[in-house]
């Protein structure tokens, strides 16, 4: 999906536009190829009079352009073949499962990551000092060759803000997002927000220290009571941002600060530097960018929201070594994923005693408005968490013309084919017509082209009926949005809708860099 940014209304038109639309009566230039084939050799039998063959080819090629051709839940069949073949090929090997080191009992190194599935091409290399934050934990993703690091925010919400408000925010986001495009080095931006269940450590441990032994018995049960019933239905939010760049964008300047991973980091360090402002003019309190390891935290919570308790005990006890500061006493990065992750299920994933289902957000063809997707985050039962990320790559002015000004010959096309023979124009057509001219102007005017995908999840404890969770934040999305269960790869789109890493966005295939 993309957009334009820049300075504008608070509704968000023109999200539903597909970045591969197909020139021949909606196919793409491959699938019409293969339907070309298949139907070739039927009108060859017919010419020659061959009749059984002719019906025995037209069942086999009909077959085949069926399988090429109908979308089936986002994906063609034969692509849903494809998948389903390499998935149980994964599951009757045993590649799909998996197992921590630790748990087997040979632990690595402390530093060394030990994560599974698309992780594993990951790697998390602490950058040099960072103002007064101290070291900076970069992202390293060898598979797409990109660098980036993710903050923790602090956000009061924008539920309680009025329309004129949360208009001024839509305006700052896309201020934001434009000023992106215009930097070299990085050109995504990933939000992550996770609402998970309220432990209550910060208040026992804080309650602990101001206890008055001589408390009254009644008051103290009383207090226990109260703690007991709302603490049990209390949640908290945790809210991330992870910026990036691709290799080719960081290696001039890197080179010419030191080259290695600290000339990247040094790189990256000067964007980030000015990122703090556009945050906090969206009603961002604090920006604390993560050491390793905080980054190792932010990992090790997303897999298992319970061992948050343990991690928010051991900083509140132990002064001076939280991980977000770059204590040594912080969590080792060996130790951020999982214990055990079996092997997926088709429809929901499994982690060290969770389950979670994810899915893909699509967007409303008539538009949104800033803050829509607040009811996917909204608990329904206590002890569940839900996230939801958005993942922006802003265009670079090139790559945003050609994509803007194919879209447009694409529609007029199109509709002067029509026009020529006879036909009229549809109102999709023209309204796809109509959005190409409009997102034309709006590049051609300065603004930015923006390609995003929205991802949401829900997990819950491994015992619980996770369906009826499911069902429950398919619920909230209906009406408003268009939820696609992300099956047979629903390890891979955990990590992009519960782990702020910064993973979820398909590289644009031809763009231009």
């Amino acid at each position: 999906m993309s957009s334009t940014a820049g300075a504008g209304p608070r509704i968000y038109r023109g999200l539903g536009r597909r970045e591969r639309a197909g020139w021949i009566m909606g196919l793409t230039p491959l699938q019409a190829l293969v339907c070309v084939a298949s139907a070739a050799p039927v009108l060859l039998a017919i010419s020659a009079g061959r009749w059984p063959q002719a019906l025995t080819l037209a069942a086999v090629g009909g077959l085949t352009a069926v399988l090429v051709v109908v979308p089936v839940r986002g994906r063609p069949a034969l692509r849903w073949l494809a998948d389903l073949l390499m998935f149980q090929t994964g599951v009757l090997m045993g590649w799909s499962s998996w197992q921590s080191r630790a748990a087997a009992g040979i632990p690595g190194p402390a530093h060394e990551p030990d994560l599974p599935g698309v992780l594993t091409r990951v790697v998390f290399p602490d950058g040099p000092p960072f103002r007064d934050q101290g070291r900076v934990c970069l992202i390293h993703d060898t598979g797409e060759g990109r660098w980036g690091a993710t903050a923790r925010l602090t956000h009061t919400g924008v539920g309680m803000l009025s329309d004129a408000e949360c208009e001024r925010l839509a305006a700052r986001l896309g201020n934001l997002l434009l000023g992106i495009g215009h930097r070299e080095v990085i050109d995504r931006m990933s939000l992550l927000v996770r609402t998970v269940p309220d432990d209550g450590t910060e208040y026992q441990v804080w309650r602990a220290g101001h206890l008055d032994p001589a408390a009254p018995p009644l008051a103290r049960r009383t207090t226990a009571e109260l703690d007991a019933t709302i603490g049990s239905i209390s949640v908290r939010t945790e809210l991330f941002v992870t910026v990036s760049g691709t290799e080719t964008a960081l290696r001039r300047p890197a080179q010419a600060a030191g080259g290695g991973v600290t000339g990247r980091a040094y790189a990256l360090y000067r964007v980030l530097d000015g990122l703090d402002d556009g945050l906090k003019a969206l009603g961002v309190r604090t920006v604390s960018w993560l050491s390793g390891a905080g980054m190792a935290e932010a990992i090790r919570t997303g897999f298992n929201p319970a061992a948050a308790a343990v991690l928010t005990n051991h900083h509140l006890t132990h002064a001076g070594s939280h991980a977000d500061q770059g204590g040594a006493g912080g969590l080792p990065m060996a130790a951020a994923g999982p214990t055990q992750a079996p092997s997926p299920a088709p429809r929901a994933y499994h982690h060290d005693g969770f389950s979670s289902v994810s899915y893909a957000v699509l967007m409303p063809e008539p538009g949104t408005v800033f803050g829509s997707l607040g009811p996917l985050l909204g608990v329904r039962t206590a002890g569940e968490r839900r996230t939801v990320a958005i993942h922006y790559e802003v265009m670079n002015q090139r790559s945003a013309s050609r994509a803007v000004q194919g879209n447009r010959f694409r529609s007029n096309v199109i509709t002067d084919w029509k026009r020529q023979k006879g036909f009229s124009a549809t109102a999709v057509d023209e309204r796809q017509a109509g959005g190409a001219l409009a997102q034309e102007r709006a590049v051609a005017a300065g603004h930015a082209m923006v390609r995003f995908t929205v991802a949401a999840s829900i997990t819950v404890p491994a015992e619980w009926n996770l369906e009826d969770h499911a069902a429950k934040l398919e619920n909230d999305a209906s009406g408003r949005f268009r939820l696609l269960r992300l099956e047979l790869a629903q390890d891979s789109a955990f990590v992009s809708a519960a782990l702020p890493l910064g993973i979820g966005l398909p590289r644009l295939r031809g763009a231009l860099q």
